[in-house]
């Protein structure tokens, strides 16, 4: 199995439904499950407040990083399946859901792959410098990373984020 595992890759994974400690726990569990993937770090849980809009439900979320053997396209296909297992349907962008599990690295490139007609997977995930929720926690587990499309150190990212949402997000 270790043999395999070539590709290093960050997930972010969150939760604002039902058990969502016990959702993103499920997540991990399934991702290791599968001999396509080795969990190397995990970050702690971050809470943090739903958006666009934070009436509903508040998030907890953390960041893995991972090894995996699977390509792009089909470690896509892969957490999609993961989050249907755990309950997640699909409605309108950003609503409340029991599992959401993002790609943000992939071996530090940049990928764009149509998967259908309409839509495409981009990675690195394209609003990941804005989100306290993604960089708070991928800090804590990988300091000197660096973003694969800006070339900018992590702790520069964060910098420019809004002290006030830098302070929203709590460590559960």
């Amino acid at each position: 199995m270790l043999e395999k595992l070539v590709n290093q890759v960050f997930l972010a994974i969150g939760s604002n439904l039902g058990n969502k400690k016990h959702n993103i726990e499920k997540a991990k569990y399934l991702l290791e499950e599968s001999e396509n993937f080795k969990i190397k770090k995990t970050s702690s849980y971050y809470k943090s407040k739903s958006w666009p809009d934070p009436s509903k439900p508040s998030y907890y979320n953390i960041v893995i990083e991972t090894e995996t053997s699977l390509d792009p396209l089909n470690l896509f296909y892969f957490l999609k399946k993961i989050e249907r297992k755990l309950g997640r349907k699909y409605s309108s962008k950003n609503s409340p859901r029991e599992c959401d599990i993002d790609i943000l690295d992939y071996n530090q490139k940049c990928f764009n792959i149509i998967y259908d007609k309409s839509n495409s997977i981009i990675i690195p995930h394209p609003r990941m410098h804005q989100r306290n929720f993604v960089l708070i926690p991928l800090f804590e587990i990988s300091k000197k990373w660096i973003h694969p499309k800006f070339k900018k150190k992590i702790s520069h990212l964060i910098k420019q984020i809004d002290p006030i949402e830098l302070r929203s997000i709590t460590v559960e």
